[in-house]
């Protein structure tokens, strides 16, 4: 679903990400983890589109990023870590909007009052996104991601400034995403949500990519005792 073939993209002298490799397959709940810095938001931002970058290669769903850029954003959402939306448009209106960019037919309403109702979002979508709480925005760009079915979501650190009930509503969502065929590629720095979540992780310090592969294999890898306890001091 997700091809990153030796990616690498720098800011000057500065190697924000060093010839990274990660393969994201269908069905996958993929966690990208790292401390704040390490180069997850750099490669997310690169695998939709919205960099670009100095070497490698990133295919989604067979289509290159850089060939054909549009035809691959239409088999993409992404949520970033601060979403920035069009504050002068109410929730909803910003839902239609997205659902017309995307091609959503008749069945938007529906499918807009659904998401809305498991995330409590209903009775706000009235209101002018300015009005919105950091976690209610967050909210709205979750819906957004879901409502066009895409095939693979990406999401830069989706759980900070969700509740808990929303939060778990979110995980839930993830893995019945996947399980219909689809594949999620998202950063963390907390490695328990990581390690309860994910079929698969991948660990990026300093632009490098240090160990990839299922969480069960990297969490038991003894080798990596000193990354995990870093991470789980980056936890607190």
């Amino acid at each position: 679903m997700l091809k990153i073939q030796n990616l690498t993209k720098k800011y000057g002298e500065k190697c924000a990400v060093d010839d990274l490799t990660l393969h994201i397959q269908p069905g996958e709940i993929y966690g990208f983890i790292g401390h704040n810095g390490a180069g997850k938001t750099t490669t997310l931002k690169a695998a939709v589109g919205l960099i670009d970058f100095d070497s490698g290669e990133i295919l989604v769903d067979g289509e290159s990023v850089r060939i054909n850029p549009m035809e691959c954003k239409r088999k993409i959402a992404y949520i970033p870590d601060n979403p920035d939306l069009y504050d002068f448009l109410t929730g909803i209106k910003y839902l239609d909007f997205v659902a017309d960019v995307f091609g959503v037919g008749g069945e938007r309403n529906e499918k807009i009052s659904g998401l809305a109702d498991v995330f409590e979002l209903t009775a706000d979508l009235a209101s002018p996104i300015s009005t919105y709480s950091h976690g209610m925005k967050q909210k709205l760009a979750i819906i957004s991601a879901f409502l066009h079915d895409p095939k693979l979501i990406i999401m830069d650190e989706p759980f900070v400034g969700l509740d808990p009930k929303a939060s778990h509503t979110l995980k839930e969502m993830m893995r019945e995403h996947c399980d219909r065929g689809g594949a999620i590629f998202f950063s963390t720095h907390v490695l328990d949500v990581a390690e309860k979540l994910c079929d698969k992780v991948a660990i990026i310090k300093e632009g490098k990519l240090i160990v990839s592969g299922n969480m069960e294999d990297v969490k038991g890898d003894t080798s990596l005792e000193s990354v995990f306890l870093e991470l789980e001091d980056n936890d607190g």
